[in-house]
Protein backbone atom coordinates (compact mmCIF):
# COMPACT_ATOMS: atom_id res chain seq x y z
CA UNK A 1 0.00 0.00 0.00
CA UNK A 2 2.70 2.48 1.02
CA UNK A 3 4.75 1.73 -2.11
CA UNK A 4 1.72 2.32 -4.33
CA UNK A 5 1.00 5.66 -2.67
CA UNK A 6 4.59 6.86 -3.05
CA UNK A 7 4.70 5.81 -6.69
CA UNK A 8 1.34 7.32 -7.52
CA UNK A 9 2.11 10.66 -5.90
CA UNK A 10 5.50 10.83 -7.56
CA UNK A 11 4.00 10.18 -10.99
CA UNK A 12 1.25 12.77 -10.47
CA UNK A 13 3.73 15.34 -9.24
CA UNK A 14 6.06 14.82 -12.18
CA UNK A 15 3.26 15.02 -14.73
CA UNK A 16 1.64 18.12 -13.30
CA UNK A 17 4.83 20.02 -12.55
CA UNK A 18 6.69 19.20 -15.77
CA UNK A 19 4.08 18.97 -18.51
CA UNK A 20 1.05 20.69 -16.98
CA UNK A 21 -1.16 17.61 -17.28
CA UNK A 22 -4.90 18.27 -17.25
CA UNK A 23 -7.61 15.61 -17.22
CA UNK A 24 -11.37 15.44 -16.92
CA UNK A 25 -12.84 15.62 -13.38
CA UNK A 26 -14.24 12.09 -13.66
CA UNK A 27 -10.69 10.79 -14.01
CA UNK A 28 -9.26 12.68 -11.07
CA UNK A 29 -10.48 10.52 -8.15
CA UNK A 30 -7.73 7.96 -7.72
CA UNK A 31 -8.06 5.01 -5.36
CA UNK A 32 -5.05 4.12 -3.25
CA UNK A 33 -4.20 0.72 -1.87
CA UNK A 34 -5.68 -0.02 1.54
CA UNK A 35 -8.23 2.44 2.89
CA UNK A 36 -6.61 5.73 1.94
CA UNK A 37 -7.86 7.94 -0.87
CA UNK A 38 -6.20 10.58 -2.99
CA UNK A 39 -8.23 13.20 -4.85
CA UNK A 40 -7.48 15.77 -7.52
CA UNK A 41 -11.14 16.69 -7.80
CA UNK A 42 -11.49 20.49 -8.15
CA UNK A 43 -14.13 20.67 -5.41
CA UNK A 44 -11.88 18.84 -2.94
CA UNK A 45 -8.91 20.99 -3.91
CA UNK A 46 -10.97 24.17 -3.55
CA UNK A 47 -12.23 23.12 -0.11
CA UNK A 48 -8.65 22.55 1.05
CA UNK A 49 -7.50 25.88 -0.41
CA UNK A 50 -9.20 28.07 2.22
CA UNK A 51 -9.97 28.09 5.93
CA UNK A 52 -12.33 29.51 8.55
CA UNK A 53 -10.57 32.87 8.57
CA UNK A 54 -11.57 33.49 4.96
CA UNK A 55 -8.56 35.74 4.36
CA UNK A 56 -6.00 33.36 2.87
CA UNK A 57 -6.21 30.96 -0.05
CA UNK A 58 -3.70 28.66 -1.74
CA UNK A 59 -4.54 25.63 -3.87
CA UNK A 60 -2.81 22.35 -3.12
CA UNK A 61 -1.93 19.89 -5.85
CA UNK A 62 -4.02 17.16 -4.25
CA UNK A 63 -5.93 16.10 -1.17
CA UNK A 64 -5.31 12.84 0.69
CA UNK A 65 -7.72 11.19 3.11
CA UNK A 66 -5.53 8.68 4.92
CA UNK A 67 -6.85 5.36 6.14
CA UNK A 68 -4.07 4.96 8.67
CA UNK A 69 -0.93 6.52 10.08
CA UNK A 70 1.04 4.45 7.58
CA UNK A 71 -0.66 6.32 4.74
CA UNK A 72 0.44 9.63 6.26
CA UNK A 73 3.99 8.38 6.71
CA UNK A 74 4.16 7.11 3.12
CA UNK A 75 2.96 10.44 1.79
CA UNK A 76 5.51 12.43 3.76
CA UNK A 77 8.31 10.06 2.74
CA UNK A 78 7.41 10.68 -0.90
CA UNK A 79 7.53 14.44 -0.30
CA UNK A 80 10.85 14.14 1.53
CA UNK A 81 12.29 11.73 -1.06
CA UNK A 82 14.47 13.75 -3.39
CA UNK A 83 15.03 17.38 -4.25
CA UNK A 84 13.08 17.04 -7.50
CA UNK A 85 9.98 15.47 -5.95
CA UNK A 86 9.86 17.51 -2.76
CA UNK A 87 6.49 19.20 -2.10
CA UNK A 88 4.82 20.69 0.97
CA UNK A 89 2.43 18.67 3.13
CA UNK A 90 -0.02 20.13 5.64
CA UNK A 91 -2.42 18.34 7.95
CA UNK A 92 -5.95 19.76 8.06
CA UNK A 93 -8.43 18.92 10.79
CA UNK A 94 -11.63 20.95 10.77
CA UNK A 95 -10.08 23.78 8.74
CA UNK A 96 -10.60 26.24 11.59
CA UNK A 97 -7.33 28.14 11.18
CA UNK A 98 -7.70 31.87 10.59
CA UNK A 99 -4.64 32.86 8.55
CA UNK A 100 -4.06 29.94 6.19
CA UNK A 101 -1.94 27.96 8.66
CA UNK A 102 -3.17 24.60 7.30
CA UNK A 103 -2.69 25.44 3.61
CA UNK A 104 -0.17 23.63 1.38
CA UNK A 105 0.44 25.77 -1.72
CA UNK A 106 1.23 23.46 -4.64
CA UNK A 107 1.52 20.48 -2.31
CA UNK A 108 -0.77 18.00 -0.60
CA UNK A 109 -3.31 18.64 2.15
CA UNK A 110 -3.91 15.66 4.42
CA UNK A 111 -7.57 15.69 5.45
CA UNK A 112 -7.32 14.17 8.90
CA UNK A 113 -10.99 14.46 9.87
CA UNK A 114 -13.37 11.54 9.64
CA UNK A 115 -15.90 13.50 7.60
CA UNK A 116 -16.36 11.70 4.30
CA UNK A 117 -13.41 9.42 4.99
CA UNK A 118 -13.07 5.74 5.82
CA UNK A 119 -14.49 4.64 9.20
CA UNK A 120 -12.18 3.94 12.10
CA UNK A 121 -12.77 2.13 15.39
CA UNK A 122 -14.20 4.31 18.12
CA UNK A 123 -11.76 4.92 20.97
CA UNK A 124 -12.50 3.34 24.32
CA UNK A 125 -11.07 4.66 27.60
CA UNK A 126 -8.40 2.65 29.41
CA UNK A 127 -6.87 2.84 32.87
CA UNK A 128 -3.24 3.65 33.65
CA UNK A 129 -2.41 2.14 37.09
CA UNK A 130 0.92 3.98 37.31
CA UNK A 131 -0.86 7.33 36.99
CA UNK A 132 -4.06 6.24 38.73
CA UNK A 133 -5.94 7.92 35.87
CA UNK A 134 -7.93 6.99 32.81
CA UNK A 135 -6.97 7.91 29.27
CA UNK A 136 -8.20 7.46 25.71
CA UNK A 137 -6.24 6.98 22.48
CA UNK A 138 -7.72 8.98 19.61
CA UNK A 139 -6.92 9.64 15.96
CA UNK A 140 -5.31 13.02 15.35
CA UNK A 141 -8.18 14.11 13.13
CA UNK A 142 -10.94 13.21 15.59
CA UNK A 143 -13.05 16.15 16.71
CA UNK A 144 -13.21 16.91 20.43
CA UNK A 145 -17.01 16.65 20.38
CA UNK A 146 -16.69 13.04 19.21
CA UNK A 147 -14.06 12.29 21.83
CA UNK A 148 -16.40 13.67 24.49
CA UNK A 149 -19.35 11.61 23.31
CA UNK A 150 -17.28 8.41 23.13
CA UNK A 151 -15.74 8.78 26.57
CA UNK A 152 -19.06 9.69 28.18
CA UNK A 153 -20.66 6.63 26.65
CA UNK A 154 -17.82 4.42 27.87
CA UNK A 155 -17.53 4.96 31.58
CA UNK A 156 -18.90 8.48 32.09
CA UNK A 157 -15.46 10.02 31.55
CA UNK A 158 -14.31 13.21 29.83
CA UNK A 159 -11.09 15.08 28.98
CA UNK A 160 -10.05 17.63 31.60
CA UNK A 161 -9.22 20.66 29.49
CA UNK A 162 -11.25 22.12 26.64
CA UNK A 163 -11.54 24.75 23.98
CA UNK A 164 -14.74 26.80 23.86
CA UNK A 165 -15.61 25.25 20.48
CA UNK A 166 -15.59 21.44 20.31
CA UNK A 167 -15.69 20.99 16.53
CA UNK A 168 -11.91 21.21 16.32
CA UNK A 169 -9.50 18.36 15.71
CA UNK A 170 -7.34 16.87 18.43
CA UNK A 171 -4.17 17.31 16.38
CA UNK A 172 -5.09 20.87 15.50
CA UNK A 173 -5.54 22.12 19.06
CA UNK A 174 -2.52 20.20 20.37
CA UNK A 175 -0.40 21.87 17.70
CA UNK A 176 -1.30 25.22 19.28
CA UNK A 177 -2.19 24.71 22.96
CA UNK A 178 -5.94 24.29 23.37
CA UNK A 179 -7.29 26.70 25.99
CA UNK A 180 -10.53 27.61 27.67
CA UNK A 181 -11.83 28.53 31.10
CA UNK A 182 -10.48 25.32 32.68
CA UNK A 183 -6.84 26.12 31.82
CA UNK A 184 -6.21 27.99 35.08
CA UNK A 185 -6.71 24.69 36.94
CA UNK A 186 -5.90 21.85 34.53
CA UNK A 187 -3.62 23.72 32.17
CA UNK A 188 -4.10 23.83 28.39
CA UNK A 189 -4.84 20.67 26.44
CA UNK A 190 -1.13 20.20 25.70
CA UNK A 191 -0.60 19.72 29.46
CA UNK A 192 -3.05 16.81 29.49
CA UNK A 193 -1.47 14.44 26.96
CA UNK A 194 0.39 11.28 27.90
CA UNK A 195 1.65 10.01 24.54
CA UNK A 196 1.63 10.77 20.81
CA UNK A 197 2.21 9.00 17.53
CA UNK A 198 3.81 11.48 15.14
CA UNK A 199 4.84 11.36 11.49
CA UNK A 200 7.93 13.57 11.21
CA UNK A 201 9.01 15.55 8.17
CA UNK A 202 11.22 12.60 7.20
CA UNK A 203 8.22 10.29 7.02
CA UNK A 204 9.12 8.42 10.22
CA UNK A 205 6.22 7.24 12.38
CA UNK A 206 7.42 7.69 15.98
CA UNK A 207 5.74 7.08 19.33
CA UNK A 208 6.78 9.71 21.85
CA UNK A 209 6.05 10.78 25.44
CA UNK A 210 7.81 12.50 28.34
CA UNK A 211 9.88 9.35 28.81
CA UNK A 212 10.35 8.24 25.19
CA UNK A 213 11.52 10.48 22.34
CA UNK A 214 10.76 13.41 24.62
CA UNK A 215 12.29 16.05 22.34
CA UNK A 216 9.75 15.26 19.63
CA UNK A 217 6.92 14.99 22.18
CA UNK A 218 7.51 18.42 23.66
CA UNK A 219 8.33 19.93 20.28
CA UNK A 220 5.09 18.85 18.64
CA UNK A 221 2.92 20.11 21.53
CA UNK A 222 2.34 23.73 20.66
CA UNK A 223 4.69 23.32 17.70
CA UNK A 224 2.36 24.80 15.04
CA UNK A 225 2.65 21.67 12.91
CA UNK A 226 6.35 22.29 12.21
CA UNK A 227 7.84 19.00 13.41
CA UNK A 228 5.29 16.34 12.62
CA UNK A 229 1.70 15.32 11.99
CA UNK A 230 -0.08 13.94 15.05
CA UNK A 231 -1.81 10.69 14.11
CA UNK A 232 -2.60 9.47 17.65
CA UNK A 233 -2.91 11.20 21.00
CA UNK A 234 -3.35 9.66 24.45
CA UNK A 235 -5.59 12.09 26.32
CA UNK A 236 -5.99 12.24 30.11
CA UNK A 237 -9.56 11.74 31.37
CA UNK A 238 -11.49 12.43 34.57
CA UNK A 239 -14.92 11.50 35.89
CA UNK A 240 -17.41 13.74 34.07
CA UNK A 241 -19.90 15.78 36.09
CA UNK A 242 -23.57 15.54 35.23
CA UNK A 243 -24.61 19.17 35.45
CA UNK A 244 -23.23 22.70 35.50
CA UNK A 245 -24.28 25.79 37.45
CA UNK A 246 -23.42 28.66 35.11
CA UNK A 247 -23.14 32.16 36.56
CA UNK A 248 -22.54 35.56 34.99
CA UNK A 249 -21.93 38.79 36.89
CA UNK A 250 -21.13 42.28 35.62
CA UNK A 251 -18.57 44.95 36.46
CA UNK A 252 -18.05 48.54 35.37
CA UNK A 253 -14.64 48.84 37.09
CA UNK A 254 -11.87 47.03 35.25
CA UNK A 255 -9.49 46.85 38.21
CA UNK A 256 -12.15 45.18 40.35
CA UNK A 257 -13.01 42.83 37.50
CA UNK A 258 -9.43 41.61 37.00
CA UNK A 259 -8.74 41.45 40.74
CA UNK A 260 -11.72 39.14 41.19
CA UNK A 261 -10.70 36.98 38.22
CA UNK A 262 -7.18 36.56 39.55
CA UNK A 263 -8.52 35.76 43.01
CA UNK A 264 -10.70 32.98 41.58
CA UNK A 265 -7.89 31.30 39.65
CA UNK A 266 -5.72 31.29 42.78
CA UNK A 267 -8.16 29.10 44.75
CA UNK A 268 -7.43 25.41 45.25
CA UNK A 269 -9.39 22.33 46.27
CA UNK A 270 -13.11 21.77 45.88
CA UNK A 271 -14.07 25.25 47.07
CA UNK A 272 -13.43 26.90 43.72
CA UNK A 273 -15.14 27.35 40.40
CA UNK A 274 -14.37 24.82 37.65
CA UNK A 275 -14.34 27.34 34.82
CA UNK A 276 -13.51 31.06 34.78
CA UNK A 277 -13.76 33.30 31.73
CA UNK A 278 -14.85 36.84 31.00
CA UNK A 279 -15.68 39.17 28.16
CA UNK A 280 -15.84 42.84 27.34
CA UNK A 281 -19.12 44.50 26.43
CA UNK A 282 -18.53 47.59 24.33
CA UNK A 283 -21.64 47.81 22.17
CA UNK A 284 -24.84 49.23 23.60
CA UNK A 285 -27.29 46.36 23.20
CA UNK A 286 -27.67 42.80 24.35
CA UNK A 287 -25.14 41.48 26.82
CA UNK A 288 -25.58 38.09 25.20
CA UNK A 289 -23.40 37.18 22.22
CA UNK A 290 -23.04 34.38 19.71
CA UNK A 291 -20.91 32.28 22.07
CA UNK A 292 -23.93 31.18 24.05
CA UNK A 293 -27.67 31.19 24.54
CA UNK A 294 -27.34 32.31 28.14
CA UNK A 295 -30.06 34.94 28.17
CA UNK A 296 -33.53 34.41 26.76
CA UNK A 297 -34.36 36.55 23.71
CA UNK A 298 -37.66 37.25 25.49
CA UNK A 299 -35.78 38.77 28.42
CA UNK A 300 -32.97 40.91 26.99
CA UNK A 301 -30.47 42.63 29.28
CA UNK A 302 -29.01 45.97 28.15
CA UNK A 303 -25.94 47.85 29.29
CA UNK A 304 -27.93 50.93 30.27
CA UNK A 305 -30.18 48.93 32.58
CA UNK A 306 -27.21 47.62 34.56
CA UNK A 307 -24.80 50.57 34.58
CA UNK A 308 -27.43 52.69 36.27
CA UNK A 309 -27.66 50.13 39.07
CA UNK A 310 -23.95 50.30 39.85
CA UNK A 311 -23.70 51.82 43.31
CA UNK A 312 -19.99 51.61 43.81
CA UNK A 313 -18.11 50.37 40.77
CA UNK A 314 -17.10 53.46 38.90
CA UNK A 315 -14.03 53.89 36.81
CA UNK A 316 -15.27 51.90 33.83
CA UNK A 317 -15.89 54.87 31.59
CA UNK A 318 -17.55 55.07 28.22
CA UNK A 319 -20.40 52.69 29.01
CA UNK A 320 -18.13 49.65 28.93
CA UNK A 321 -19.01 46.63 31.02
CA UNK A 322 -16.99 43.56 31.87
CA UNK A 323 -18.72 40.23 32.32
CA UNK A 324 -17.26 37.49 34.51
CA UNK A 325 -18.62 34.01 33.89
CA UNK A 326 -18.01 30.97 36.05
CA UNK A 327 -19.28 27.44 36.40
CA UNK A 328 -19.52 24.93 39.21
CA UNK A 329 -19.81 21.31 38.16
CA UNK A 330 -21.96 18.93 40.18
CA UNK A 331 -23.80 15.61 40.11
CA UNK A 332 -26.36 13.80 42.22
CA UNK A 333 -23.97 13.36 45.13
CA UNK A 334 -23.11 17.08 45.35
CA UNK A 335 -26.41 18.65 44.21
CA UNK A 336 -27.46 19.48 47.78
CA UNK A 337 -24.29 21.49 48.45
CA UNK A 338 -23.77 23.33 45.13
CA UNK A 339 -25.85 26.34 46.20
CA UNK A 340 -23.83 26.77 49.36
CA UNK A 341 -20.50 26.52 47.53
CA UNK A 342 -21.54 28.98 44.82
CA UNK A 343 -22.90 31.51 47.31
CA UNK A 344 -19.70 31.37 49.38
CA UNK A 345 -17.61 31.99 46.28
CA UNK A 346 -19.79 34.87 45.09
CA UNK A 347 -19.44 36.57 48.48
CA UNK A 348 -15.72 36.92 47.71
CA UNK A 349 -16.46 39.05 44.65
CA UNK A 350 -17.27 42.74 44.15
CA UNK A 351 -19.54 42.75 41.10
CA UNK A 352 -22.49 45.08 40.49
CA UNK A 353 -25.03 43.78 43.04
CA UNK A 354 -28.15 43.32 40.85
CA UNK A 355 -26.24 41.72 37.99
CA UNK A 356 -26.13 38.04 38.98
CA UNK A 357 -27.55 35.79 36.26
CA UNK A 358 -27.56 32.01 36.69
CA UNK A 359 -28.71 28.96 34.79
CA UNK A 360 -28.34 25.19 35.15
CA UNK A 361 -27.80 22.80 32.29
CA UNK A 362 -26.28 19.39 31.46
CA UNK A 363 -22.47 19.27 31.28
CA UNK A 364 -22.44 18.41 27.58
CA UNK A 365 -24.78 21.28 26.75
CA UNK A 366 -22.45 23.73 28.45
CA UNK A 367 -19.37 22.44 26.67
CA UNK A 368 -21.17 22.48 23.31
CA UNK A 369 -22.66 25.96 23.77
CA UNK A 370 -20.77 27.64 20.92
CA UNK A 371 -21.82 25.04 18.36
CA UNK A 372 -25.45 25.61 19.23
CA UNK A 373 -24.97 29.30 18.52
CA UNK A 374 -23.09 28.41 15.32
CA UNK A 375 -26.14 26.60 13.98
CA UNK A 376 -28.25 29.72 14.49
CA UNK A 377 -25.71 31.90 12.70
CA UNK A 378 -25.45 29.43 9.82
CA UNK A 379 -29.21 29.59 9.42
CA UNK A 380 -28.89 33.37 9.02
CA UNK A 381 -25.91 33.15 6.66
CA UNK A 382 -23.65 34.85 9.20
CA UNK A 383 -21.11 32.06 9.83
CA UNK A 384 -19.29 31.61 6.52
CA UNK A 385 -17.88 35.14 6.44
CA UNK A 386 -14.29 36.37 6.94
CA UNK A 387 -13.09 36.11 10.54
CA UNK A 388 -10.18 38.50 11.21
CA UNK A 389 -9.59 37.08 14.68
CA UNK A 390 -6.77 38.27 16.91
CA UNK A 391 -5.79 36.24 19.98
CA UNK A 392 -3.25 37.62 22.42
CA UNK A 393 -1.58 36.60 25.67
CA UNK A 394 -1.19 39.77 27.75
CA UNK A 395 0.96 39.93 30.93
CA UNK A 396 -1.18 40.55 34.01
CA UNK A 397 1.06 43.47 35.02
CA UNK A 398 0.01 45.36 31.87
CA UNK A 399 -3.62 44.33 31.49
CA UNK A 400 -4.89 47.67 32.89
CA UNK A 401 -2.80 49.55 30.31
CA UNK A 402 -4.27 47.30 27.63
CA UNK A 403 -7.78 48.13 28.84
CA UNK A 404 -7.16 51.88 28.67
CA UNK A 405 -5.49 51.80 25.29
CA UNK A 406 -7.61 49.19 23.50
CA UNK A 407 -10.99 48.50 25.12
CA UNK A 408 -11.58 52.15 25.99
CA UNK A 409 -9.44 53.58 23.21
CA UNK A 410 -8.98 51.89 19.86
CA UNK A 411 -12.26 49.95 19.82
CA UNK A 412 -14.61 52.91 20.14
CA UNK A 413 -18.10 51.52 20.65
CA UNK A 414 -18.15 48.70 18.08
CA UNK A 415 -16.92 45.12 18.42
CA UNK A 416 -18.44 43.07 15.55
CA UNK A 417 -18.14 40.02 17.77
CA UNK A 418 -17.21 38.77 21.25
CA UNK A 419 -14.09 39.92 23.05
CA UNK A 420 -12.89 37.37 25.60
CA UNK A 421 -10.60 38.18 28.49
CA UNK A 422 -9.58 35.78 31.23
CA UNK A 423 -6.42 34.91 33.20
CA UNK A 424 -4.53 31.66 33.53
CA UNK A 425 -1.64 30.39 35.63
CA UNK A 426 1.72 29.97 33.94
CA UNK A 427 2.67 27.11 36.27
CA UNK A 428 0.05 24.97 34.50
CA UNK A 429 2.02 25.22 31.24
CA UNK A 430 4.97 22.94 30.54
CA UNK A 431 7.90 25.13 29.52
CA UNK A 432 9.42 22.20 27.61
CA UNK A 433 6.67 22.48 24.98
CA UNK A 434 6.99 24.72 21.94
CA UNK A 435 4.16 26.99 23.10
CA UNK A 436 5.23 30.47 24.17
CA UNK A 437 3.60 32.65 26.82
CA UNK A 438 4.47 35.91 28.60
CA UNK A 439 7.09 35.62 31.30
CA UNK A 440 4.77 36.28 34.24
CA UNK A 441 3.06 34.03 36.76
CA UNK A 442 -0.38 35.14 35.51
CA UNK A 443 -1.28 36.24 32.00
CA UNK A 444 -4.53 36.91 30.20
CA UNK A 445 -5.99 35.57 27.02
CA UNK A 446 -7.59 38.46 25.13
CA UNK A 447 -9.44 37.21 22.05
CA UNK A 448 -11.05 39.50 19.50
CA UNK A 449 -13.45 37.11 17.78
CA UNK A 450 -14.84 39.47 15.19
CA UNK A 451 -16.65 38.76 11.94
CA UNK A 452 -16.55 40.89 8.79
CA UNK A 453 -19.76 41.35 6.85
CA UNK A 454 -19.07 41.75 3.12
CA UNK A 455 -21.30 44.40 1.57
CA UNK A 456 -22.29 45.85 4.94
CA UNK A 457 -23.36 49.48 5.06
CA UNK A 458 -21.55 49.78 8.40
CA UNK A 459 -17.91 50.57 7.64
CA UNK A 460 -16.86 49.25 11.08
CA UNK A 461 -17.90 45.74 10.06
CA UNK A 462 -15.80 45.50 6.91
CA UNK A 463 -12.75 43.27 6.65
CA UNK A 464 -10.52 46.26 5.84
CA UNK A 465 -11.62 48.13 8.96
CA UNK A 466 -11.17 45.16 11.30
CA UNK A 467 -7.78 44.27 9.83
CA UNK A 468 -6.64 47.85 10.34
CA UNK A 469 -7.92 47.83 13.90
CA UNK A 470 -5.99 44.62 14.60
CA UNK A 471 -2.84 46.31 13.32
CA UNK A 472 -3.51 49.32 15.56
CA UNK A 473 -3.86 47.03 18.58
CA UNK A 474 -0.53 45.33 17.84
CA UNK A 475 1.18 48.67 17.19
CA UNK A 476 -0.19 50.07 20.45
CA UNK A 477 1.25 47.13 22.40
CA UNK A 478 4.59 47.58 20.68
CA UNK A 479 4.74 51.34 21.38
CA UNK A 480 3.64 50.84 24.98
CA UNK A 481 6.15 48.08 25.68
CA UNK A 482 3.42 45.52 26.46
CA UNK A 483 5.18 42.23 25.75
CA UNK A 484 2.29 40.27 24.32
CA UNK A 485 2.47 36.90 22.63
CA UNK A 486 0.10 36.00 19.84
CA UNK A 487 -1.91 32.83 20.36
CA UNK A 488 -2.59 31.12 17.00
CA UNK A 489 0.22 33.39 15.77
CA UNK A 490 0.54 34.96 12.37
CA UNK A 491 3.72 36.84 11.46
CA UNK A 492 5.09 37.97 8.12
CA UNK A 493 8.79 38.54 8.82
CA UNK A 494 11.62 36.48 10.21
CA UNK A 495 12.29 39.12 12.87
CA UNK A 496 8.71 38.86 14.12
CA UNK A 497 8.93 35.07 14.43
CA UNK A 498 12.25 35.35 16.28
CA UNK A 499 10.68 37.87 18.62
CA UNK A 500 7.61 35.67 19.07
CA UNK A 501 9.59 32.63 20.21
CA UNK A 502 12.14 34.68 22.14
CA UNK A 503 14.47 32.41 24.17
CA UNK A 504 12.84 29.35 22.57
CA UNK A 505 13.81 30.34 19.03
CA UNK A 506 17.15 28.51 18.92
CA UNK A 507 15.54 25.36 20.29
CA UNK A 508 12.73 25.70 17.74
CA UNK A 509 15.29 25.91 14.94
CA UNK A 510 17.15 22.82 16.17
CA UNK A 511 13.94 20.82 16.40
CA UNK A 512 13.02 21.84 12.86
CA UNK A 513 16.41 20.74 11.61
CA UNK A 514 16.10 17.38 13.38
CA UNK A 515 12.52 16.50 12.52
CA UNK A 516 11.74 18.36 9.27
CA UNK A 517 15.08 19.31 7.69
CA UNK A 518 13.59 20.00 4.24
CA UNK A 519 10.86 22.22 5.70
CA UNK A 520 8.06 20.19 4.15
CA UNK A 521 5.52 20.47 6.95
CA UNK A 522 3.36 23.38 8.02
CA UNK A 523 4.38 25.71 5.22
CA UNK A 524 1.11 27.62 5.61
CA UNK A 525 2.58 29.10 8.80
CA UNK A 526 5.35 30.67 6.67
CA UNK A 527 7.86 30.43 9.52
CA UNK A 528 10.81 28.82 7.81
CA UNK A 529 9.99 30.07 4.34
CA UNK A 530 10.99 33.46 5.78
CA UNK A 531 14.16 32.17 7.44
CA UNK A 532 17.64 31.01 6.54
CA UNK A 533 18.02 27.56 4.93
CA UNK A 534 17.79 24.80 7.49
CA UNK A 535 20.76 22.85 6.18
CA UNK A 536 23.05 25.33 7.91
CA UNK A 537 21.41 24.45 11.22
CA UNK A 538 21.84 20.69 11.04
CA UNK A 539 23.87 19.30 13.88
CA UNK A 540 26.54 16.62 13.39
CA UNK A 541 25.26 13.09 13.92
Amino acid sequence: MAHNLVLLLFVIWRLISTVGLTVEPAELLLQLGGRGQLSLDPSDVAAAAADFGGRAAAEPMAVVRPGSADDVAALVRSAFGSARSKFPVSARGHGHSTNGQALAPGGVVVEMSRGGGPPRPRPRPAYAPARDEHYVDVWGGDLWIDVLNWTLANGGLAPKSWTDYLYLSVGGTLSNAGISGQAFHHGPQISNVYELDVVTGKGELITCSEEKNSELFHGVLGGLGQFGIITRARIALERAPQRVRWIRVLYSNFTTFTRDQEQLISLRGSQRFDYVEGFVIVDEGLINNWRSSFFSPKNPVKISSVVGADNGGGGGGGGILYCLEMTKNYDDSTADSVDQVVEALLRRLSFIPPSVFTTDLPYVDFLDRVHRAELKLRAKGLWDVPHPWLNLFVPASRIADFDRGVFRGILGNKTSGPILIYPTNKNKWDERSSAVTPDEDVFYLVAFLRSALPGSDDSTQTLEYLNQQNREILEFCDRSGIEIKQYLPHHTTRADWVRHFGPKWDQFLRRKAWFDPKSILGTGQAIFQLCSPLHSLLLPS
